[in-house]
């Protein structure tokens, strides 16, 4: 970053549709895997949208006792236990030396939906009196941080953000900085989210903003092709240890990147639509790189936002060839939401997680489903095959409701 102090990422933590770990998310990604399905956590049949990128298998008893589950929702499961394996991944344990220089940033862009719910129907059916004592802090969008920090026994900064799809990238840039500017050491930074319910499903499909091909769920979520309907709503975590250099040089950390840009901006346009002109993305990613000292034909790698919506993925590609001009034609950008869906408030920082692998590992993971590029969508988006060559520097698109952006640059050390 421009100012300050060099960060790095030395853990990666990852919950999603395609599995539970580093290692299964990105053989599923290289491989080219979808995780969308028909619903199973409730029955859909009355709904126009039946489909979502759930987390399969998922235990949270593996990172926290049945009382302690049974007082946090859905995504706060999640974060912890993206949060564990990202510290478990950094090679850190408890109790850390110096706990209050390390801190937690956590984002959700709904909170406990789950929660909710139930307490909704428990007052209209049992009265005010049942309600639950745990209710408001198991749905709150902080307790996701508030419950790493107390298990991981962070001291320094405690908070979690909001914005939408922009969340998860928020946090880790907002946490870079925290590092960068010198109020922490260790951040464990990254977003959350569990909507997969009536009320979630619903909302997004009465906008007309989801995918409703029911029918062919890994087919479902096609960034940039012009068959794309909607993006389909998932769930799940994505975490990053980010560390301040040369405190990871010393312990012997690896490294997977180092954050070098961090980019925001808004539309000031809709509640929901992009800008047309992709100016508002075009900002943030100019600033990103900016704040990296990158020129653009240094960028061999974008991780779009993709989401498979028809004014988006227009809006986007159009803000990267303003930023990116002559040297788009030899960029590489795909869509990991083809494969994960939308998580939403997880999403940046699960995309985020993908960068810093494509930078160590030497790999870009594909877009899928691009059958029939949109005309308008005219970048090379890697489609269907996922590819390998030497990736140095990356850059990280999210956009939110209300017209929020961010852009997060990683480059090589």
């Amino acid at each position: 970053m421009r100012q300050g102090r060099r960060v790095v990422i030395t853990g990666l933590g990852l919950v999603t549709p395609l599995g539970v770990g580093v290692e299964e998310n990105w053989a599923a990604l290289m491989a080219g895997r979808s995780g969308v399905r028909r619903i199973s956590r409730f029955d859909p049949a009355e709904f126009p949208v039946q489909i979502a990128g759930e987390v399969p298998d998922f235990d949270p008893h593996r990172w926290v006792g049945k009382k302690d589950a049974r007082h946090m929702d859905r995504f706060i499961h999640f974060a912890v236990a993206a949060s564990m394996l990202a510290f478990e991944d950094a090679g850190l344990s408890t109790p850390l030396p110096d706990p209050e220089r390390a801190g937690t940033l956590i984002g959700v862009g709904l909170g406990g939906l789950e929660t909710l719910e139930a307490a909704a129907q428990t007052l209209a059916e049992r009265g005010p009196r049942r309600l639950s004592p745990f209710m408001i802090p198991q749905l709150i969008a902080n307790l996701a941080p508030g419950h790493v920090s107390m298990l991981l026994g962070t001291q320094g900064p405690n908070l979690s953000s909001v914005s939408a799809c922009a969340t998860g990238a928020h946090s880790v840039g907002d946490a870079a900085r925290l590092i960068a500017w010198g109020e922490a050491d260790l951040m464990v930074a990254g977003g959350a989210e569990a909507t997969i319910t009536p009320l979630g499903i619903g909302g997004f499909a009465a906008m007309k903003a989801l995918s409703t091909r029911n029918d062919a769920p890994a087919a479902a979520s096609r960034p940039f092709d012009r068959d794309r309907d909607g993006f389909v709503s998932a769930e799940g975590a994505g975490v990053l240890v980010l560390e301040e250099y040369e405190r990871a040089r010393a312990r012997g950390a690896r490294v997977y990147a180092e954050v070098a840009g961090y980019g925001q901006s808004s539309d000031a346009h809709h509640i929901t639509q992009p800008a047309p002109d992709g100016r508002g993305a075009r900002a943030a990613m100019r600033l990103a790189l900016e704040d990296a000292r990158l020129d653009p034909s240094r960028v061999q790698y974008l991780n779009a936002h993709g989401t498979s919506t028809p004014a988006g993925d227009i809006a986007e590609t159009r803000a990267i060839r303003a930023v990116f001009g002559v040297a788009a034609e030899g960029l590489w950008v795909s869509s990991t939401k083809s494969m994960l869906g939308h998580m939403l408030g997880a999403a940046g920082a699960v995309e985020l997680a993908v960068c810093a692998l494509a930078i160590a590992r030497g790999q870009v993971p594909p877009t899928i489903n691009l059958d029939r590029p949109d005309p308008e969508c005219d970048l090379d988006y890697v489609p269907h095959v996922g590819r390998e060559g030497a990736i140095s520097a990356t850059l990280s698109n999210s956009f939110g409701f209300g017209g929020t952006n961010v852009s997060v640059a990683l480059t090589a050390v």
